[in-house]
């Protein structure tokens, strides 16, 4: 006779009430990485990481990209749209080929920080994958049959990108936190593409692709020493007396008044808030964190429980850090149905307060920590995921040594640590931002919350 089947409630009790959740098991220590961090000839950083969980390399190259030309966001679309479709000794067809022999593929990205370049190959293809990496940056053709194929793709594509709320939201954000600075124009407007010509992306590529500041990390089944000899040998074509352009710094926010956007006739709004907080090579930067965590990081937070869990007002909401260059601010995000914006609003500001005045419990402080120590070893697990890393640490000055001395600094925050970090960072008069939505709805609830003005409608 088969045993009679139990609920989850009934298995997760005994006749003396709810049976004890096991505790956390320790963290174990981040493993030692071979690795080497040196500076190349022609100035270009290069950290390398062995990492020989599979015969794979992971590449990624981070070159600050800035610029100041009203034209520059459109020509560096252009460029890393077309930066890897053919040189003076391959054309795209080739480009491609070549990759495919080794298993490899290569992509470049641009924001209004750097120009990005990612890659993969199988370890005994690196020395293809860099040749066809140097040929690009050495002598990227930028054939006018190509710049013009790949300009009108990016037409449409930012046609369809520029209508999505949340790049509306994002826009209105930057807009309202940096004003005129370069680091607003992330989506360049279309009628700027369709005037780039391919000799001004040959003329940027020319004064902004330089090695000196930029930052190569290589992560895979390689001899961290071995490669840098080879990178000096396929990169050495590679070479100029200038540094490639870093961002103007951004001015700190000093919190104030949320800015209504109106989006007329909307079903859905969207807030963005942002408050100034410090870089990780801040001491206090792990309590900082793991305060973040408790209030809106991950799906167990404070703001989820509240306004997703509790009242329903979103789908998702989240917080989460956002590092330019030396400078790092927390955002916190959610979209809500219009008639709920206010509700949802003030709720977000609520929690905002009650972290800093009701700080998290023990209990709270030792889940969020097991949370940032084992997502932080998760993540970094991978190639790519470790590649990813130390490509964003790389690029503010760090490298291995934070990254497997983070999880210790974890360790060691107290929950009166987290509760200071709370109350400092956390206060909602340290916040500005947005609310994008219908204005005509949502101005009368929103301004009796107060600090809430209105300000021009979404472009």
């Amino acid at each position: 006779m088969s045993a009679p089947h139990r609920t989850a409630e009934e298995i997760g009790r005994t006749a003396a009430g709810p049976r004890p959740v096991p505790s956390l098991g320790t963290q174990r220590a981040a493993a030692d990485l071979s690795h080497v961090d040196t500076t190349l000839s022609n100035g270009l950083r290069v950290l390398a990481v062995r990492k020989a969980t599979v015969p794979l390399v992971e590449l990624r190259l981070w070159i600050p990209f800035a610029g100041d030309d009203a034209l520059h966001p459109a020509t560096a679309e252009v460029l890393a749209e077309t930066l890897l479709t053919g040189s003076a000794r391959r054309d795209r067809i080739e480009v491609d080929a070549d990759l495919a022999l080794i298993g490899g593929d290569l992509a470049a990205g641009v924001d209004p920080e750097r120009l990005a370049v990612t890659g993969t190959s199988l370890a005994d293809g690196l020395p293809t994958m860099l040749d066809v990496l140097a040929d690009a940056l050495t002598g990227a053709s930028y054939a006018d049959a190509e710049v013009e194929r790949e300009r009108e793709r990016l037409i449409e594509r930012i046609a369809v990108t520029r209508t999505q709320p949340r790049t509306i939201a994002r826009e209105a954000l930057q807009k309202h936190r940096y004003g005129d600075h370069p680091a607003t124009r992330e989506v360049p407007k279309a009628e700027d593409v369709a005037v780039v010509t391919p000799e001004q992306v040959r003329a940027l590529h020319r004064a902004s692709v330089l090695p000196r500041g930029s930052v190569l990390v290589l992560v895979g089944d390689i001899d961290p020493q071995a490669v840098i000899g080879d990178l000096e040998k396929a990169l050495g074509g590679w070479a100029s007396d200038r540094s490639a352009v870093r961002l103007p710094e951004l001015p700190a926010l000093t919190g104030g008044h949320v800015l209504l956007v109106p989006r007329a006739g909307a079903v859905q709004s969207q807030i963005r808030l942002s408050a100034q907080t410090v870089p990780r090579t801040d001491p206090g930067y792990a309590a900082l964190q793991l305060a973040n965590l408790a209030y809106g990081g991950y799906f167990s937070s404070r703001l989820v429980e509240n306004i997703r869990e509790d009242k329903g007002y979103t789908y998702s909401a989240h917080s989460g850090f956002e590092f330019t260059d030396q400078t790092a601010v927390v955002n916190v995000d959610a979209d809500t149905a219009t008639d709920a914006t206010a509700a949802a609003l003030l709720e977000t500001r609520y929690e905002l307060a009650r972290l800093g005045l009701v700080p998290p419990t023990t209990d709270e402080v030792e889940s969020v920590r097991q949370y940032a120590i084992g997502s932080l070893v998760t993540s970094a697990s991978s190639q790519g995921g470790l590649a990813a890393q130390l490509s964003a640490l790389a690029a503010t000055g760090l490298g291995v040594e934070w990254l497997a001395g983070h999880p210790e600094r974890l360790a060691a925050v107290t929950a009166e640590d987290v509760a200071n970090a709370a109350l400092e960072y956390f206060a909602p008069k340290r916040f500005t931002g947005v609310v994008v939505g219908d204005a005509d709805v949502l101005a009368p609830k929103l301004k009796a919350l107060g600090d809430v003005t209105v300000g021009e409608p979404a472009e």
